[in-house]
């Protein structure tokens, strides 16, 4: 068992989908759209079969939360990019393209090497070693 995909909704399909492009090598499915529903879907798939579900709507309000709140339920998820050197470039290269660092890069007690940053829509993604 695995878990095959996470969803999350995002108020730009296109500046949702470039920034796990550009700074996590995501390939973008060709998209779904359903007018009737107002729902559009774009799936990102990542090099080991993990993908995310980007979703707008125009149809729903989904509720906007500050960005990086702490929250019940899901809370952040992670990407492994294999080594240190890789998060420490990675986590450069996002802050000077001015998306916020929340934390790291640093080990943490239970021995991860990570940072936190926020996407565009202000989801925590963990960038570990």
């Amino acid at each position: 068992m695995r878990i095959e995909h996470i969803a999350l909704w995002t108020q730009d399909l296109e500046r949702f989908k470039r920034f796990y492009v550009d700074y996590f090598g995501a390939a973008a499915g060709s998209g779904y759209v359903n007018p009737a529903k107002g729902f559009a879907s774009c799936f990102l798939s990542f090099g080991d079969g993990a993908r995310i579900e980007a979703m707008t709507t125009t149809t729903l309000n989904p509720m906007v939360i500050e960005p990086g709140a702490q929250r019940m339920g899901l809370t952040h998820f992670a990407v492994s990019l294999g080594s240190e050197a890789a998060v420490d470039v990675l986590t450069q290269r996002l802050k000077a393209d001015g998306y916020p660092v929340l934390d790291g890069p640093r080990r943490t007690g239970d021995g991860y090497y990570e940072s936190v940053v926020l996407d565009p829509d202000g989801n925590r993604v963990e960038i570990t070693a």
